[in-house]
């Protein structure tokens, strides 16, 4: 691939999303050519996908339904949005891949890493970051922060999931940095946004091929 590809992640609340827009924001200040996607989403297919999962009520999701749901929405995102523009030559900031959802089925939904991890590598066709930031929190201050960011109203179907289920998300995202020291850097959550995005692009100098 001729571009760069840059993947965010953390807990709820952890403020990763504020993050990757931040470093997408210097990255095209600095005149790079940059794209800036979310998952699950990042296509019309993909956003609709977003919405079944997160904010549908009336029925419930079974944790294999989940992960395939969550698979789908990526497999479209790679083949008409990530892998073009990589392919172009373009920095891919994403807002959640592949990561997520080892943590979050792979080990809070116990479906199992290796089994994830390969249902990960055909939606993908064998796509993996460049750099991944894991942004950590206390998943006690993180939820505390999507309450505040949504004013008391009720939260989507993962961050409504317990205290526990949060800290395995945690623990299962350092357990990940640990296996890929050389992919994944950890950033401290409590730190200043505009901390956080200066030690991203002083990481991202030697990572960036263009």
């Amino acid at each position: 691939m001729k571009g760069t590809f840059v993947t965010f992640e953390g807990g709820e609340g952890a403020g990763k999303s504020t993050l990757a827009k931040g470093v997408y924001e210097r990255l095209r200040q600095e005149g790079r050519d940059v794209l800036f996607t979310r998952e699950p989403g990042g296509t019309k297919f993909g956003e609709e996908v977003r919405g079944l999962i997160l904010h549908r009520d009336g029925f419930t999701i079974g944790a294999r339904a989940e992960l395939f749901l969550f698979l789908a929405s990526r497999a479209q995102h790679v083949e008409e949005v990530i892998r073009p523009a990589l392919e172009a030559g373009k920095i891919v900031i994403c807002d959640r891949f592949i990561d997520s959802t080892i943590a979050y089925q792979g080990i809070a939904r116990e479906l199992g890493v290796e089994y994830v991890s390969s249902l990960n590598m055909m939606a993908t066709m064998g796509l993996s970051p460049d750099a991944t930031f894991i942004v950590d929190i206390d998943p006690v201050v993180g939820l505390e922060r999507t309450l505040k960011r949504s004013k008391g109203e009720k939260g989507d179907r993962i961050e409504d999931e317990g205290l526990q289920f949060h800290k395995m998300i945690r623990q299962a995202f350092l357990k990940l940095a640990e296996a890929a020291p050389n992919r994944i850097t950890v950033l401290d959550g409590m730190l200043s946004e505009e901390k956080l995005v200066e030690m991203a692009i002083e990481r991202l100098k030697g990572c960036l091929k263009k």
